[in-house]
């Protein structure tokens, strides 16, 4: 009696099945958060109703209302255009973290799992050397050395999120590796490489998703931080952790929302980044019963 290797793949939920109804109003509530924010960010120019940079002295610490719909922090500029503005430094620095740290954990995930010997080896204990340093540790000594501004706390920080993803695609790779659909195409003679990005990536690819949602908002903090302590972007630029740190002397002279604004921006994107991903990975879970 002979046995036959299955080339049909197992099914892992596609992308397809991730879709954004069903999930539950709190789910679909963050998404439309997180679409909102994406507008802000890329129609700022056309939304903002004052140049963020300006300085009028004369209207300093404006409260809500009239010309200012949110007011005016200590330099006199307004607060709803540094926000609007913010968003774009908000979100493109977590979006370029994100980018770099999954591309390059899938890259050491998918090898070390595939290869494995002393492949796995160096490249596993790469990883936990790597996942020891803490990510604001790391970025705060390069920008000692590089200097303060987005690039290097955004190098710093794909870094530090490298092992995240590297490690979570490691285990699910090592998984599917077993599975007899991956043994019978490499019977019949297909590449590793082939392998690996026709079938094995497609099938990891929306649990990387839920992490990499995640990621997201906890890189969105972390960047937010470093402009909060003075190390990443610089003022003028509107960006919403530099707003908080600017905001601080305001909150002594009583208004709140010079500081308060941009903070309530930040948590309301990374809890909505947050549900996203544990929506997501929930979604997965249930799929693989």
């Amino acid at each position: 009696m002979t046995t036959t290797l299955s080339t049909a793949p197992y099914r892992r939920p596609g992308l397809r099945g991730l879709r954004v109804l069903g999930q539950g109003p709190l789910f679909t509530a963050s998404v439309a958060v997180l679409a909102l924010l994406v507008l802000v960010a890329v129609l700022a120019p056309a939304l903002a109703p004052y140049d963020p940079e300006a300085l009028d002295l004369a209207a300093s610490l404006v409260g809500t209302g009239g010309d200012h719909l949110l007011g005016t922090d200590q330099s006199g500029r307004d607060i709803l255009s540094r926000l609007l503005h913010g968003a774009r430094t908000g979100l493109l620095g977590p979006l370029l973290v994100v980018g770099v740290s999954t591309l390059l954990g899938l890259l050491l995930g998918v090898v070390a799992a595939w290869r494995g010997g002393w492949a796995d080896a160096v490249l596993s204990r790469s990883m936990d050397l790597v996942f020891a340093i803490p990510g604001l540790m790391l970025a705060i000594l390069l920008v000692s050395v590089v200097g303060p501004g987005m690039t290097a706390p955004v190098i710093a920080m794909s870094v530090a999120y490298t092992p995240y993803v590297g490690r979570l695609v490691r285990g699910i790779a090592r998984q599917e590796k077993r599975r007899p659909y991956i043994e019978a195409y490499v019977v019949q003679g297909w590449s590793g490489w082939t392998v690996c990005l026709h079938h094995l990536l497609p099938n990891i690819a929306p649990t990387v998703l839920a992490q990499s949602a995640m990621n997201f908002g906890y890189a969105l903090m972390d960047l937010a931080a470093l402009s909060f302590l003075g190390f990443g972007v610089q003022p003028p630029t509107a960006d919403w952790g530099a707003m908080i740190n600017e905001g601080q002397g305001a909150v002594l002279q009583g208004a709140m929302l010079p500081a308060l604004a941009p903070s309530a921006c930040i948590v309301l994107a990374v809890v909505a980044f947050g549900i996203v991903g544990e929506g997501l990975a929930d979604r997965i879970a249930r799929r693989e019963k």
